[in-house]
């Protein structure tokens, strides 16, 4: 009787750990290419915002070699008028920068947490800083973090879907 109840404490322990994915464990988990689903500034006052619009475009490539590259736009962006990204009216150069933003760098992941270091990107405040994205659900096919220091204030709510 011992031998099948310790045989059906390990088989159950298997089992737990053969379906936790809420957390990716390592960096070879979330290596691939990533597509918004949203992007919600949680602000200080407890209301809600969607930065980017409610279908935000964009990437989010992590590498095997430890790089990555996150880009964020609003799908509703405005073409410039005079169809140069350099001559742009003040209104339309406002709309590009809050309604875009990228950075790229390396990345890690433990605890957790993906820590990435910023080489550079579209806000200069962040290049060489190490920026935490906390884990808050992960499924293989589904990346959800928080980003509780973003440079908007408030936190950040983002929910990646694996590219097919």
């Amino acid at each position: 009787m011992r031998r099948t109840v310790s045989i059906l404490a390990i088989v159950a322990s298997l089992v737990v750990a053969t379906v936790d994915t809420t957390v990716a464990q390592s960096a070879a988990d979330i290596v691939g290419t990533w597509l918004p689903v949203s992007a919600v500034n949680i602000r200080p006052d407890g209301t809600a915002v969607e930065t980017f619009g409610p279908s935000p475009k964009g990437v989010l490539i992590f590498q095997n070699d430890g790089y990555f590259a996150f880009i964020l736009n609003r799908a509703d962006l405005p073409k410039f008028g005079t169809n140069n990204r350099n001559t742009g009216t003040p209104e339309e150069n406002k709309f590009i920068i809050q309604g875009s933003f990228a950075y790229f760098g390396t990345y890690t992941v433990a605890n957790g947490t993906i820590v990435m270091h910023v080489i550079g990107g579209t806000w200069p405040g962040w290049y060489g800083a190490d920026l935490e994205r906390r884990i808050v659900s992960f499924s293989g096919s589904e990346l959800k973090w928080t980003d509780p220091t973003p440079s908007v204030g408030g936190k950040i709510e983002n929910v990646w879907k694996r590219a097919k």
